[in-house]
């Protein structure tokens, strides 16, 4: 068998102008005939531009992709009103079933008759009247005194310096997360019966019995719903008065204005759209208000929701205790939404 003539080996023909390789595989020295662009090194394709071989699933060298192609979609993201199912689904099974519920049973008394008959029964009833008078009369009361005495305090926390203004402050917000009870039954061992103050007059003036015996009266509880319902109206009263612009006050101050003067003008402005927010919230929570009046033992005070307690606990006639439910709500989702209109208007 012949041999097989080696590169720069006897035989092989030289071609002037070009270098042999000394070794397989060696780059093209210069002079070379190689193409430029030419990978070089071992291992390396020898191929130039745009004559690589094509990749499996790739487009053919040269040619230009179709427009409009790219990266494939993965699958597509679920709506958003899916995932809000859940929690709404939750939410309708927790509190909107039972309302449903109560709303059922007032169009369906026990004893037969019309759907509106529960209805006109309990509109009839000298009792509905009164306790929806002494409700509305005791929530407008109490939002009354809140708006005028948070104001006032607000006042003095914000521009009155006195040590342990911020303690106070931070107080409100404590107090916030306090229960109803909690405040009546203070008051109770102050202006009970055989609370504090009517014990030391007893002690003092040698009486049977002191004279403090309002907190059983509906001034009683006007007075523990406005004890108890003052924080919520000052707490965005501060948050207002934070952002007050103190230069207004020293130029004022500075003009010769009374502080009356300056409250009125100046403060009061700017703290309307806070006591709106405040006042309708407190509205809301006094028309609603069971424990307070449970806990002072008003017998003669009947409330809505007392109404609601009576009906449905103490004569087990649940068709009325629902009209005056479902009336309750009405009243209480009609002030909600107008506490929500001030609250969004006053940026709260």
């Amino acid at each position: 068998m012949a041999d097989v003539p080696r590169p720069g080996g006897p035989g092989t023909a030289h071609v002037p102008g070009t270098r042999t390789p000394e070794h397989p595989g060696d780059a093209p020295g210069r002079g070379s005939t190689a193409r430029p662009g030419a990978a070089s090194g071992p291992g390396a394709a020898p191929y130039g531009p745009g004559t690589a071989p094509d990749r499996p699933g790739a487009a053919p060298s040269g040619s230009r992709a179709p427009q409009g192609t790219g990266t494939p979609r993965g699958p597509r993201s679920v709506p958003g009103w899916l995932w809000s199912l859940p929690p709404v689904a939750a939410l309708a099974l927790v509190f909107l079933y039972p309302l449903a519920l109560v709303v059922q049973q007032s169009f369906s008394p026990e004893n037969g008759g019309g759907a509106f008959d529960a209805y006109a029964s309990v509109f009839r009833s000298h009792s509905f009247r009164e306790a929806l008078g002494t409700t509305v009369w005791l929530a407008a009361g109490a939002t009354v005194g809140c708006l005028v005495l948070g104001f006032v305090l607000a006042l003095i926390i914000a521009f009155v310096p006195f040590p342990g203004a911020r303690a106070v402050a931070k107080f409100i917000d404590v107090f916030l997360s306090f229960p109803s009870f909690l405040i009546t039954l203070a008051l109770l061992f102050i202006y009970g019966t055989v609370g504090m103050a009517n014990g030391l007059w007893t002690d003092v003036s040698g009486s049977a019995e002191g004279p403090f015996h309002f907190l059983t009266t509906p001034w009683g509880v006007l007075l523990a719903e406005i004890t108890y319902f003052t924080p919520f109206v000052m707490r965005p009263l501060l948050a207002a008065f934070s952002q007050l612009d103190t230069a207004q006050l020293e130029v004022a101050s500075s003009l010769g204005a009374k502080p009356a003067r300056i409250i009125r003008r100046v403060i009061l402005p700017e703290a309307l759209p806070a006591l709106a927010a405040g006042g309708s919230l407190v509205l809301v929570m006094c028309l609603n208000e069971f424990g307070i009046v449970l806990f002072t033992g008003a017998k003669d005070v009947t409330t809505l929701p007392m109404l609601v307690y009576g009906k449905a606990i103490l004569e087990s006639d649940y068709s009325a205790a629902c009209v005056v439910a479902v009336v309750n709500i009405a009243i209480s989702v009609g002030l909600f939404g107008l506490y929500r209109v001030v609250s969004k208007r006053a940026g709260a």
